[in-house]
């Protein structure tokens, strides 16, 4: 989970890649355009607990013991109410698609009348990339399984020609992966060899270009990946594996998302390479958090007061 000190900072920070993506200028000297001037685009959203605006409360046999972001204080701001999100107010999806002037997306499996051309959000809190992981949440290929869905619908809606402008121009948002490790590294902790890590990031790299490569198929063409962010210094991770931890980070799950990342950068560029259209860009969240994480001092004076 995100605090919304961060959710701002990733908000601002991956503006200039998405409105690149979204609107094809130099995302160093963008200007929001009028409506009149751009046409919108569709944002399709992929992920885990940071891009979820509330899909898993609609999932099956799900409590409020299950999923507590419905109930207070999770959206006490902006929302003023619980909603699913687990924040308390609004997650990036929701900033980028009004910076994109989109309505903000509702969760997939909300049971309201459908309209996609906006886009849609199949994020869930504790899913992963792999089937496995956390069962019972939405996870990659059944989050890319509802897209297919969304696909079909825009075809009846708007016809062939229309629905494939509208998912060619559209951007895909992207979240995920950090759940997979944080599975891997409870069963393992520091024990798994380097080839068993390296076998298991491959893995999820492997299943990560299947989606992605399924996305493009459907007709994608524009992706914004938000990496995986410095799992070793989130408060449970540090209270789960090193308790007298202050300052510090715990350095094997530090490490598989070092080695993740690098990874999911180098697919990226090799699909780019191989499938025309096909174009990226990565929100280095792992550096971002962990300098803040880390370094508190440097980002204002409200963080000092956080700094031993």
């Amino acid at each position: 989970m995100a605090s919304l000190s961060y959710i701002v900072y990733v908000l601002v920070s991956l503006l200039n890649p998405i409105s690149y993506l979204l609107y094809g200028h130099d995302q160093f000297n963008y200007k929001p355009a009028h409506d009149n001037e751009v046409q919108k685009k569709a944002l399709f959203v992929f992920g885990d607990s940071l891009f979820d605006p509330g899909n898993d409360q609609y999932l099956p046999n799900v409590t409020v013991e299950d999923y507590p972001a419905t109930t207070w204080p999770y959206g006490e701001t902006f929302f003023h109410h619980p909603n699913g999100r687990l924040s308390d107010g609004r997650i990036v999806p929701d900033f980028i698609a009004n910076f994109a002037n989109l309505r903000m997306l509702p969760p997939y499996l909300q049971p309201d009348p459908k309209d996609f051309t906006d886009g849609a959000s199949f994020a869930s809190a504790g899913a992963g990339v792999l089937v496995e992981t956390d069962p019972g949440t939405i996870n990659l290929p059944l989050q890319l399984s509802y897209f297919k869905n969304v696909t079909e619908l825009l075809q009846e809606q708007l016809g062939d020609e229309e629905a494939k402008k509208l998912l060619g121009s559209a951007v895909y948002l992207i979240s995920m992966g950090g759940n997979d490790y944080f599975t891997f590294y409870a069963k393992y902790q520091e024990n798994a060899t380097e080839s068993v890590q390296q076998e298991y990031i491959e893995i999820v790299i492997g299943n990560l270009t299947t989606a992605l490569q399924g996305i493009y198929d459907l007709g994608g063409r524009k992706i914004a990946f938000q990496n995986a962010g410095p799992l070793g210094c989130l408060p449970h991770a540090k209270q789960s594996y090193d308790s007298h931890l202050v300052r510090g980070c715990v350095e094997g799950l530090q490490s598989l998302a070092r080695q993740h990342n690098k990874a999911l950068a180098s697919v990226l560029k090799e699909l780019e390479s191989q499938l025309p259209g096909f174009k990226y860009s990565i929100f280095e969240y792992y550096d971002a958090l962990g300098d803040r994480v880390l370094n508190p001092a440097k980002y204002g004076r409200f963080a000092k007061h956080y700094v031993k």
